[in-house]
C-alpha cells in the first residue's frame, strides 16, 4: 500500500501490480490501516484510490480465495467490508480512480466510494457466482448505483461490462482522468465538504424523513462557526 499528500488531498494506492492488485488479507489490513490513518486529519478535504501497474484491481486474490474454508470464510470477506466501511466513514469524499481492470472485491470497494471515473477501456466485472461463490458485501450498494436490474445483469452472469457501458448504467460518474472532477471537489469549502459527505451516507440508509430532519439540523449548523 502507499499514501501520497498533497496538501489537503490524500492518494491511497493499490501497490501490489505484479498481481493485478489482487486482494490479500495483508492488503487489506494495510488498505484498511491506511483509510483509517486519513480519518483523523482535521485538514484533510479529499482522498483518491487508486492502482499501481495496468490495473486497478483484479478481485481477491485468487490463492487465498482456494484455501478458504467454512471456518475462515466469513473472516475474509469481513476484512473486505470492514476496508469499504472504512472509506464510507472517512470524513471527507473519497474518489475511485480505475483503469485496466475491476473485478470482484475491487468493485466492491470501488462501490463503496463516493465517486468513481474510470480510464476509456477500463473493465468491470463481478464473476463470483462463476467461481461457485456469491457477491457480497458491499456488492449490496450496486442496486442504489445501478438499478436493481443491471446490478443482478453484473452478478447473476458475471460477464464484463465496459467503461462506456458502466457511464451509461451508473457504475460510473466520468470516463477520463478525473483530475478536473477532483479540483471541483478540492474547491468546495471544507467543512460544508465533510458535513455534505455525512449527509451523503445518511441519504444512503435512512428514511426520507430522517434524512430530512438531518439535514435541516445540518443547514443549521454550517450557520455556526462553533
Amino acid at each position: 500500500m502507499e499514501v501520497e499528500r498533497a496538501g489537503p488531498l490524500a492518494r491511497i494506492f493499490l501497490n501490489r501490480p505484479e498481481k493485478a492488485n489482487a486482494l490479500n488479507s495483508a492488503m487489506l489490513t494495510e488498505l484498511h490501516a491506511a483509510v483509517r490513518s486519513l480519518a483523523a486529519e482535521a485538514s484533510l478535504r479529499a482522498a483518491v484510490l487508486s492502482g499501481r501497474g495496468k490495473t486497478f484491481c483484479g478481485g481477491a486474490d485468487t490463492a487465498e480465495l482456494k484455501s478458504l474454508t467454512p471456518a475462515n470464510a466469513g473472516a475474509f470477506v469481513e476484512k473486505i467490508h470492514r476496508v469499504c466501511q472504512a472509506i464510507r466513514e472517512l470524513p471527507v469524499p473519497v474518489l475511485a480512480q480505475m483503469h485496466g481492470a475491476v473485478i470482484g472485491a475491487g468493485l466492491e470497494i470501488a462501490a463503496a466510494c463516493d465517486l468513481r471515473v474510470a480510464a476509456e477501456g477500463t473493465r468491470f466485472a463481478m464473476p463470483e457466482v462463476r467461481l461457485g461463490i456469491p457477491s457480497v458485501v458491499e456488492a449490496a450498494l450496486l442496486p442504489r448505483l445501478m438499478g436493481s436490474g443491471r446490478a443482478a445483469w453484473l452478478v447473476l452472469t458475471g460477464e464484463v461490462i465496459d467503461a462506456r457501458r458502466a457511464l451509461d448504467w451508473g457504475l460510473i460518474e466520468e470516463i477520463g482522468s478525473g483530475e478536473e472532477l477532483l479540483q471541483k471537489i478540492l474547491a468546495g469549502e471544507p467543512r460544508a465538504l465533510r458535513m455534505q459527505k455525512q449527509l451523503l451516507q445518511l441519504w444512503d440508509e435512512a428514511p426520507l424523513a430522517t434524512s430530512i430532519a438531518a439535514s435541516i439540523e445540518a443547514f443549521a449548523r454550517a450557520h455556526s462557526r462553533s
